[in-house]
């Protein structure tokens, strides 16, 4: 099988559930002063983060298949489990956006926000069992440190979201920006490929 729809479709996907997120962007309506802009600020950055998550996945995405070679049904369905995680993102995220100093909406995010590293886990782990142990994914992989120090801190936020909803996002957060930094993993050995 080809994998050029799948990564179609995956990109169609994300595209829709940025555009379902900022549609939850609203400016206030009665009052044009700074501070009703400033009201909205937990509003904005919960909409940042969530952007920023699914910046994440849409270019590890990319990358991910950029070394993959074959797809097979099974490679299709885990995709979709990790489309269906990343769709609940603006319910998760609108959600926390409105009761963000109440722990349940805050833990809830950070499950969803764990639910679909693990999605991305098991795409990867059918990925290489359709190439082969020793395809440039497996090799790309290696043994994934920051997605161990990942699934630490999401435990750790969803269990703090009890404590201090504070504690919780900022652990999300943390984990945002370890990502962020751009994974080489991958690009090292694309560039080994070609040369």
């Amino acid at each position: 099988m080809t994998k050029s729809r799948l990564e179609a479709f995956s990109d169609g996907v994300l595209a829709i559930i940025i555009t379902i997120m900022v549609l939850e962007l609203r400016p206030p309506e009665e009052d044009y002063t700074l501070k009703s802009l400033l009201a909205l600020l937990p509003t904005f950055l919960s909409y940042v983060l969530s952007f920023i998550y699914v910046g994440i996945y849409w270019n590890n995405h990319h990358h991910m298949f950029h070394l993959v070679d074959k797809i097979n049904g099974a490679v299709l369905w885990k995709n979709l489990n990790l489309l269906f995680w990343l769709s609940l993102f603006p319910f998760t995220t609108a959600w926390m956006d409105h009761h963000y100093m109440q722990p349940l909406p805050v833990a809830i995010y950070g499950i969803v926000l764990a639910m679909a590293a693990v999605a991305y886990l098991i795409l990867q782990k059918e990925l290489i069992k359709a190439g082969g142990p020793d395809c440039k994914l497996a090799r790309a992989v290696g043994t994934d440190s920051k997605g161990k120090i990942s699934g630490i801190l999401y435990i750790a936020g969803i269990g703090s979201s009890f404590v201090s909803t504070w504690v919780g996002i900022a652990l999300y957060t943390i984990v945002a920006i370890i990502w962020f930094i751009p994974d080489k993993r991958i690009e090292k050995i694309y560039r080994n490929e070609e040369d």
